[in-house]
């Protein structure tokens, strides 16, 4: 099963987002912050990193600054989430190495249409 890591501190929407894809026949991990983001990516190598800037302990661009210097998870496409969706944020996650941004809020389906095309669909909850 495809695996998706959710790097996010607001529980709603970290709950909104992992009904959604579980759903839709993905695995998913979550973390409420950075640290956790990048120790759980080291531990798991989930297939995609969806990664809120603005989390605790270490935002999401230097968890993802992490995850990309390291050759267990550069490989992994991370995908930042931000509310902040302004020039300089863009540049500042093409700097960190994300491979994708996704402006807040996010509708669940938006998220599901890019984690696709990152990793393919997901399995068919029907099919187990």
């Amino acid at each position: 099963m495809k695996t998706v890591l959710i790097v996010e501190d607001q529980l709603e929407t970290l709950a909104i987002h992992t009904m959604y894809l579980e759903r839709h026949g993905y695995r998913v991990l979550r973390a409420e912050n950075g640290e956790q983001g990048v120790l759980s990516a080291r531990r798991y190598r989930p297939d995609l990193i969806l990664m809120d800037v603005s989390v605790p302990k270490l935002d999401g661009f230097g968890a993802t600054e992490r995850i990309k210097g390291d050759p267990k998870t550069e490989h992994i496409p991370v995908v930042i989430m931000t509310a902040h969706a302004y020039g300089s944020v863009g540049k500042r996650a093409r700097e960190a190495g994300c491979d994708g941004f996704l402006a807040k809020p996010v509708e669940p389906r938006r998220v599901l249409e890019e984690v696709e095309r990152r990793i393919g669909p997901g399995e068919d909850p029907a099919a187990n």
